[in-house]
């Protein structure tokens, strides 16, 4: 078969096959028309999830009739004034957008400059069908019918209406995020979905865009880097650790006002949160990457959703960095409330009848506690009497659910401690403290091992964490594949204070322990360490296996649930948490501590 020209209509039909995707595909190449029109309010209705109708109606700039005829011809633009492609700054450059999509669906265009006439032009599959004046106000309108109506085996690959239009939702979302100066509405089937309002700032806008409560459990990235181009400008808000969702889908990255899916950058915002998750969770992102255009080149994917940087280790590290920084400033944040669904099951005891006595005034028992009444080790103090006497005859005493110890000194004020004070310890693994505004709840377990961990990665730091010898050193029995992977990491072990030496083929000898971890067990921390050893291995960097490793290790020398604790060692865990960096979650993601706001309180016993 001799090599021939194709006709212009499947040019455009192939065309469409690259740009044109989905509905959404559509919608994000006229929402992009819209913003490079200079509007200041984008308007989206969607009928059937974009498969039976998409409008977009802007305030732009407008057309002209000759601008909007040579708008529907392939690689017709007004955005690129000279050749110079690689300085490109608007969000569309190519021209192929409505071309492509006037092959596929019924395509009509109205548009009117200010001080003109309006115009409108209609394409149906390739075909102009009709032209003529139209009535609007100054912008574009722009609706796409039937996409891929006359094209049967594109239409079936395509998804359901509800599919189809949350990828929409995410399109829309996406691009609403980095131009919070434009107010965006979307409507489906005449219902509002979302809408940000005009001259939000960048926080507010995501946090609109994402849940409300993100406000108030993030931080604020900024962090700028000069290069011979000029500076590379990092910007936008971050989640703390314990406020995280299930699935990736809530992380926006954005280059130069693009909306972009990078697996440099996605790798890097994981690297970032690194022994702040659980593995199987992931943060709520949204981060904005001003990058002069002589750094980056946006021409390396049809639908420019993805990038190439020239630098793109310079770029990571400005990554991890700018977000290991905020995240180390945020200090022991924690999500500041609990979940609704827990608050929910807090309910009223229900009120039971007990038997009445004649005798007001007369002497009721309290049973007896563990180690003497409200924990005084000798029953001796205040709280030596073990007896109420109350004039209401059906006064009971309920036996305590906790333990406290007797206040003989006046309790530290609450003002300059933002953990509070601590009050009592509940099951022997949660530190009850009040604070100024509100009641805290600290897990002693959690808490401790992210400061054990911070304290190992300081020393880390300063070249080496201190070791312990023990008197007697522990035989540690192991199969030869876990001994084989502990000594290849002897070394780096030793750099964390935990000396080993291998005994034999089967068993791995302990000459010395991190001294920050006191009284290790010595066996159940080498076969934890092989196991984590087997799971990572190779596939992690240095750094990040020290890190592995130190978690751990901080996990087997953190106080453990269970410990019954004095009010100065409770007080002590507070205020080292309130000067060390990310003790808001543990090792593995899990808060450390969570607050019960005096109006949620209030809520509990029905004051508000």
């Amino acid at each position: 078969m001799s090599i021939r020209r194709l006709p212009e209509h499947l040019v455009n039909r192939i065309a469409a096959g690259e740009v044109v995707e989905r509905p959404a595909s559509a919608l994000k190449e006229l929402v992009e028309n819209a913003i490079d029109a200079g509007a200041n309010r984008i308007a989206v209705m969607l009928a059937n999830g974009g498969l039976a109708r998409i409008e977009v109606v802007d305030d732009g700039c407008g057309m002209a009739p000759a601008d909007m005829a040579l708008a529907l011809e392939r690689h017709a633009t007004s955005k690129l004034p000279d050749e110079a492609i690689e300085n490109v700054t608007t969000m569309g450059f190519r021209g192929e957008a409505l071309p492509s999509i006037a092959s596929v669906a019924r395509l009509t265009i109205e548009s009117r400059v200010r001080g003109a006439e309006g115009w409108a032009r209609t394409v149906d599959n390739g075909v102009v069908a009709r032209e003529g004046p139209a009535a609007l106000p100054p912008g574009t309108r722009v609706i796409v019918e039937d996409l891929f109506g006359r094209v049967p085996a594109r239409r079936k690959f395509l998804r359901s209406p509800r599919a189809e239009y949350a990828a929409c939702l995410d399109t829309v979302r996406r691009l609403a995020m980095a131009r919070p100066d434009i107010a965006f509405t979307l409507e489906h089937d005449g219902r509002r979905a979302l809408a940000a309002m005009l001259a939000e700032d960048r926080p507010a806008r995501v946090a609109g865009l994402t849940d409300r409560a993100l406000a108030d459990n993030a931080v604020t990235i900024d962090l700028e880097r000069p290069t011979d181009s000029g500076p590379i400008v990092l910007g936008g808000v971050a989640s703390i650790p314990t406020y995280n969702r299930g699935v990736a889908d809530h992380q926006y990255l954005f280059v130069n006002g693009r909306p972009v899916r990078d697996r440099l950058l996605m790798g890097a915002i994981r690297g970032a949160y690194a022994e702040m998750l659980p593995r199987d969770r992931h943060a709520v992102v949204a981060l904005f990457l001003d990058v002069p255009p002589a750094e980056v080149d946006v021409n390396v994917h049809p639908a420019k959703t993805e990038v190439r940087f020239r630098d793109p280790a310079m770029v990571r590290g400005m990554i991890v960095s700018g977000l290991r920084r905020a995240l180390d400033a945020a200090g022991h944040r924690s999500v500041q409330r609990p979940a609704e669904d827990a608050l929910a099951m807090w309910r009223p005891e229900p009120v039971v009848p007990h038997p009445t006595r004649d005798v007001a005034g007369e002497a009721w028992a309290a049973p007896a506690m563990e180690g003497g009444a409200y924990g005084a080790a000798d029953g001796a103090g205040l709280f030596a009497q073990r007896y109420v006497n109350d004039a209401r005859p059906t006064f009971v005493t309920p036996p305590p659910a906790a333990r406290a110890e007797p206040a003989y000194a006046l309790p530290p004020s609450t003002v300059a401690h933002p953990l509070g004070v601590a009050r009592g310890q509940v099951a022997r693994t949660y530190i009850v403290a009040e604070a100024e505004d509100g009641l805290v709840l600290v897990d002693q377990h959690a808490a401790h091992e992210r400061l054990v961990l911070e304290r190992m990665r300081a020393g880390l730091a300063g070249g080496r964490v201190a070791a312990q010898a023990l008197l007697i050193p522990e035989v540690v029995e192991l199969d030869e594949p876990a001994c084989d992977r502990l000594e290849s990491r002897i070394g780096e072990l030793a750099e964390l204070g935990l000396e080993l030496e291998r005994f034999g083929p089967t068993a791995m000898l302990v000459r010395a322990t991190p001294a920050l971890l006191g009284q290790a067990d010595p066996s159940g921390l080498i076969t934890d360490l092989a196991d984590e050893l087997a799971a990572f291995d190779e596939a992690l960097s240095l750094r990040e296996r020290l890190d592995a490793v130190a978690g751990t290790m901080a996990c087997h020398g953190s106080v453990r649930a269970g410990r019954v604790l004095g009010v100065a060692e409770m007080n002590a865990l507070l205020r080292e948490m309130e000067a060390t960096p990310h003790s808001g979650q543990c090792n593995h993601g899990r808060p450390t501590w969570v607050k019960l706001a005096h109006g949620d309180i209030e809520r509990l016993f029905g004051r508000r």
